[in-house]
């Protein structure tokens, strides 16, 4: 990854306007706050989150804004799983930083180029705002505007939301910040609304011995088009058994078919 006096380099080459501030390595905002604290900017907190999907987000906010992830994933419309803490694995590999050192300076790295940032609207109303350059033996201080000159000089636009907001998500109110979901990340197809049950799909299959009808064995593959499609195989076969098939069927279907599309 890109080292610290290349960032600060580019900074100066940008002309953008900063405060340094050397300080022993410090790993939560409450030590920062011991080094920089008097210095008159606002200290922040930077999240790295990680969707069901392997999709990644910074949320770097004021460090007294309170994020709300289910509130968050709403939002995002990411559905059932939402955004949950990414594992120190991804600051290493993606942002390339260690412990302690997730900002939207993290970005100056390629491999993070598809990460999504989200910037708290809160960092506009302060004069500077504190962030480590890489690594978290040095604070910078900046305003919000230069900030947004060097996520410009990098190719991301800068997004400020209202992150304590919670607006209602529904039919008519679709997600606010889907937007911001990151595109072009790895991209996983195992669930879907429309499909509810394909990764279900061999648990609906009724055991052999439950049913002497070979032509439901042929089958067994039908389920796969949904759990719908199912039922309406099952019940269109005349012989024995069909009442005792059909309601084995359905026991195993119904449930599956109602935890996916509810959630």
């Amino acid at each position: 990854g890109r080292t610290k006096e290349e960032l600060l380099a580019r900074l100066e080459e940008l002309k953008i306007d900063f405060k340094r501030h050397d300080h022993p390595v410090v790993l939560t905002v409450e030590d920062q706050a011991k080094h920089v604290g008097n210095f008159g900017g606002a200290l922040t907190k930077n999240l790295l989150l990680k969707d069901k999907k392997h999709r990644l987000y910074i949320v770097s906010a004021l460090a007294d804004t309170k994020v709300d992830m289910k509130i968050l994933s709403q939002r995002l419309g990411l559905g059932k799983g939402g955004v949950r803490m990414a594992p120190e694995e991804n600051l290493r590999q993606v942002l390339q930083v260690p412990l302690g050192c997730v900002t939207p300076f993290a970005l100056f790295n390629e491999s993070a180029s598809a990460v999504s940032l989200l910037l708290d609207q809160g960092l506009k109303s302060k004069q500077s705002c504190y962030f480590h350059p890489l690594t978290n033996d040095v604070t910078i201080a900046l305003s919000s505007s230069n900030l947004d000159k060097f996520l410009l000089s990098i190719g991301k636009q800068p997004a400020y939301v209202d992150l304590e907001a919670s607006p209602v998500v529904g039919k008519d109110n679709p997600p606010d910040l889907a937007d911001l979901v990151p595109s072009g990340a790895f991209c996983s197809s195992e669930e879907s609304v429309e499909n509810p049950t394909p990764k279900d799909a061999p648990q609906v299959n009724v055991p052999k011995e439950k049913t002497c009808l070979p032509e439901v064995k042929a089958k067994p593959k039908v389920q796969n088009k949904g759990a719908e499609s199912s039922e309406s195989k099952v019940l269109t076969n005349n012989g024995p058994n069909v009442e005792i098939f059909a309601s084995d069927v359905l026991e195993v279907i119904f449930p599956l078919f109602l935890s996916e599309v509810i959630q």
